[in-house]
């Protein structure tokens, strides 16, 4: 009985060795990667302000977004070139322009909601995009 008991208390003491070697091992293995992490990588707030801007990226989502009312909708053009053009055209072609190239209507339908003839509203349209034209080339 009494060399089971130092059996068991031997085999104890090698599994209390081998739990304390493994986790001064794991501790150590863990600080060596933070040490190479550190080596390999740069902190954001270590970074000069020319090397921010460079990995900045800014968002300019709405920046050249601008918005007609046509017949109570809202239509939104980008470009600021396209919509300074518009807005130099009467607010009769423009709508036409609107209506058909953004919201994607019909002459007819342009017509019947403008209360037009369908042949003035395509007359209109084309004279209207032709000076846009002119507009956006000759700046």
């Amino acid at each position: 009985m009494e060399s089971y008991n130092s059996f068991e208390k031997r085999i104890s003491g090698q599994f209390d060795s081998f739990c304390k070697k493994v986790l001064k091992n794991e501790v150590r293995d863990f600080y060596d990667e933070l040490e190479r992490q550190r080596k390999r990588e740069k902190s954001l707030s270590d970074l000069a302000d020319h090397e921010h801007m460079q990995l900045a990226d800014f968002d300019e989502y709405f920046a050249d977004e601008h918005i007609f009312k046509v017949k109570g909708l809202p239509v939104v053009v980008r470009g600021n070139e396209l919509a300074e053009a518009l807005n130099h055209i009467p607010e009769c072609k423009r709508d036409i322009i609107l209506l058909s190239y953004f919201l994607g209507k019909s002459d007819r339908e342009i017509a019947e909601q403008l209360h037009m003839v369908r042949r003035t509203v395509s007359r209109q349209r084309n004279h209207t995009l032709k000076q846009l034209r002119k507009y956006i080339d000759w700046g």
